[in-house]
């Protein structure tokens, strides 16, 4: 993945996981710290530089890490558009792609679903490619619209969204890959939100289709995800890694 970086949003409170001194991305999962599971996969796709962007309880998140990452610290957390925004500088200026995902929520994705994103991208010239993913139980989750020829021409969150929409199981667990150049134009652009006065960086999505880039949203299936913003989150996501573990120990043992 030549030329192709990553930015990790770690900044968050964690006010549900009622986190004091340390970020719940450093909470264990499994062998390790929730973000380590991503970062040991960006770094084995050979993904570099990886930014992670810090805020509540940083040095909990940076003590981590040796020099293999950048920091970048978002001091105001002003949604995760604005985060986006503080690691895109730290980036250098000859990254062409950068992967941008969540520390929360990224430790089951595997080598060959960013890869499969990386070259969809790359193949259909892409300004925007994210998964999508589909879930027994979308509550509270943006629902991925697509038209006729199974183009993506939105996203609802569930409180836009009409009760028909409301029924579809594919949602976006915000894996994105966008092209350097589309964030340098977009990013700050972001609408601020009238309800939080924050900046998504699920926004970008109508900014693309709006001004007639190339969005495409790559169709994971039934894969194993799970966000973690509660302590029962991070049991059932404890349960999920255990159970991947068991599968795979035991698949080792047929070889």
């Amino acid at each position: 993945m030549n030329k192709t970086g990553a930015i990790i949003l770690a900044a968050g409170r964690g006010s549900r996981m009622k986190a004091k001194e340390f970020n719940k991305v450093t909470f264990m999962l499994g062998d390790k710290p929730m973000i380590m599971h991503i970062v040991h996969l960006l770094e084995n796709l050979k993904i570099k530089p990886i930014v992670v962007v810090i805020g509540f309880a940083k040095a909990s998140v940076k003590s981590l890490f040796d020099k293999n990452v950048l920091f970048a610290e978002q001091k105001k957390r002003l949604g995760t558009a604005h985060a986006a925004l503080q690691g895109l500088k730290v980036i250098s200026k000859d990254v062409r792609d950068i992967f941008i995902l969540n520390g929360d929520d990224s430790a089951f994705y595997t080598k060959e679903i960013l890869s499969k994103l990386w070259k969809e991208h790359k193949k259909n010239n892409n300004a925007i490619t994210f998964l999508t993913i589909k879930v027994k139980t979308p509550f509270g989750l943006g629902r991925i619209i697509r038209n006729k020829k199974g183009e993506v021409i939105a996203i609802f969150e569930e409180k836009d969204a009409s009760p028909k929409q409301r029924k579809i199981k594919e949602i976006n667990p915000a894996c994105y890959l966008f092209t350097r150049d589309f964030l340098n134009k977009y990013l700050s652009k972001t609408p601020k939100s009238r309800v939080t006065n924050e900046y998504y960086l699920v926004s970008l999505i109508a900014l693309a289709i709006n001004n007639n880039e190339k969005v495409e949203g790559i169709k994971g299936g039934n894969i194993v995800w799970r966000g973690v913003n509660t302590g029962d989150e991070l049991k059932e996501a404890e349960k999920l890694y255990s159970k991947i573990k068991r599968n795979f120990t035991s698949s080792r043992k047929f070889e």
